[in-house]
């Protein structure tokens, strides 16, 4: 299976998605014979394709860690003063609420500074793909376990979205083996996969049974050259023999297309490809008109549209796409988180009925081996303010406490440049957002020196991870309603390296458990 491309035509992401997906979500939803629990939980992962600098986007501020880390960062380094234009100062925040030492915010994000002083944004500080706690000596030794492929984007891309680093053959992503467990008890009624991605197939929403449902910007794609009998004749042609297809559900209408069939075995083969063939489709566009309407303008069946969405939530997002500074790329990052906000509108729209969803939402572009500052500069407005505008949009709804939103990306880059950019790392730095956070504190190990060769450093400033990616993920997969028994670790198979079985409290302390 392909876990990439577009979402426009017939033998798309999108419509191969739909067509699984029926089969194996309503499988698992119609064999648990369960209702569904109450209260609404949704998961939105944003992840940062290519490696985000993050030690760019969050960085010593105190006077003596400000100056080791200027050392090491050269000319890439964020000023405390005298900053303007692409390199604004740094935006000083407490580290532990309130008081103490203090970090600094890239200062081209303001809107991240503003949630995180009003409590709803954490951030989680040197986190990376680990199998067991890693040391610099245990690192050197070769007796200790690395995940595969340090440094390497498809290794750490897959290690982020599936949670077992020491493999490169895993074909489920651990947001798709929580679905699976929560499919039994959630969405029980809807035609809607619980795992819903923007634009492309992933690993991390690959579930066994459970698999994303992926859909566009604009919403779910149709099959194209495909029309209904009721549909007015459009000018420009449609596939005729593809409609024959997909309207000859019965059995007389099948064998009108295979006359000419050599034997009885191949006309009875014939029907049964055509017919399963044709089911598939049209339950795809059964399920992509539910999709569509639910999140349209002009519902025809009251769903919650975009006509519904409170204005303020969804000028935001408007203000974006018409703000000249702020490139194409980042205005479809925030049309994807546009569309997430509609999606969680209609939760409760007719064949949706869904109480847990998770979303996948991607922004690429972040792998700067050059021109590091200006690059920066181009992506971290736009990131900044999509994500203040979809939070806005959360709380306009009424669901802010029900929504987390966190970051994730290939791995963080070194802290000492090359001749203009950065290079791949490992431990970095991710964002955590929603009402129910306890924001407003940097969770995990912030270093208190960044210097050169220091205990954590493999050299160029490559940060041996303090927190594991399975401890991040443990907190989303607790508080979204996973047990700390086999459950977890049927979702995060290393979590007992990092976690123990009797601990009753939360991995990492940003929610409360569900």
């Amino acid at each position: 299976m392909k876990f990439s491309g577009g979402c426009a035509a017939l033998g798309s992401t999108s419509l191969l998605s739909q067509l699984l997906s029926l089969e194996l979500t309503g499988a698992a939803y119609a064999a648990s014979g369960q209702t569904s629990n109450s209260g609404y939980k949704a998961l939105v992962c944003v992840f940062l394709n290519g490696g985000m600098d993050s030690f760019d986007m969050l960085t010593p501020y105190e006077d003596a860690e400000h100056s080791i880390y200027s050392g090491v960062r050269l000319f890439a380094a964020r000023r405390k003063t005298g900053g303007s234009g692409t390199n604004p100062n740094l935006l000083p925040i407490f580290a532990e609420g309130g008081s103490g030492r203090r970090l600094g915010l890239n200062g081209l994000m303001p809107e991240l500074k503003t949630l995180y002083d009003q409590g709803d944004l954490a951030f989680l500080a040197n986190v990376g793909c680990l199998i067991d706690p890693m040391t610099k000596s245990a690192y050197n030794s070769l007796q200790s376990r690395r995940p595969l492929g340090l440094f390497s984007h498809a290794d750490h891309l897959q290690h982020w979205q599936t949670s077992v680093p020491q493999s490169r053959s895993q074909a489920t992503g651990w947001g798709g083996r929580m679905a699976d467990l929560l499919a039994t008890k959630h969405n029980l009624s809807s035609k809607v996969s619980m795992n819903i991605s923007l634009g492309d197939m992933n690993l991390f929403q690959t579930g066994s049974r459970v698999l994303p449902y992926v859909v566009g910007s604009s919403g779910a794609t149709r099959v194209d050259g495909y029309r209904f009998i009721s549909d007015p004749v459009a000018p420009t042609n449609y596939d005729r023999v593809q409609n024959r297809v997909i309207n000859g559900v019965n059995a007389t209408g099948l064998n009108a297309m295979y006359p000419a069939a050599d034997t009885a075995s191949g006309a009875l083969y014939s029907n049964l490809l055509q017919r399963t063939l044709s089911m598939r489709k049209r339950a795809s566009l059964d399920v992509a008109d539910i999709f569509n309407d639910a999140v349209s303008s002009n519902s025809a069946n009251g769903g919650g549209g975009t006509s519904n969405l409170p204005t303020a939530a969804q000028s935001a997002f408007d203000s974006i796409a018409n703000d000249t500074a702020i490139p194409n790329r980042l205005k479809n990052f925030a049309s994807q988180l546009n569309m997430v906000a509609r999606v969680i509108h209609a939760r409760n729209a007719p064949g949706f009925g869904q109480t847990r969803q998770i979303f996948f939402v991607q922004l690429g572009g972040w792998d700067h081996h050059d021109n590091i500052t200006s690059q920066m500069a181009t992506m971290m407005p736009g990131l900044s303010k999509g994500l203040k505008a979809f939070y806005d949009a959360t709380v306009a709804m009424g669901v802010k406490n029900d929504v987390v939103t966190f970051t994730a990306s290939d791995f963080g880059r070194t802290l000492n440049p090359n001749s203009s950019g950065t290079d791949h790392a490992w431990g970095g730095n991710q964002i955590v957002m929603g009402g129910s956070v306890a924001g407003g504190k940097v969770y995990g190990n912030y270093p208190t020196s960044l210097a050169a060769n220091g205990p954590l450093d493999l050299g160029r400033g490559r940060l041996i991870p303090t927190t594991s990616v399975d401890l991040y993920n443990a907190e989303f997969a607790r508080w979204f309603g996973i047990q700390n028994n086999s459950q977890l670790t049927d979702v995060l198979p290393n979590i007992r390296n990092f976690y123990s079985a009797s601990s009753s409290s939360m991995p990492l302390g940003m929610l409360r458990a569900g």
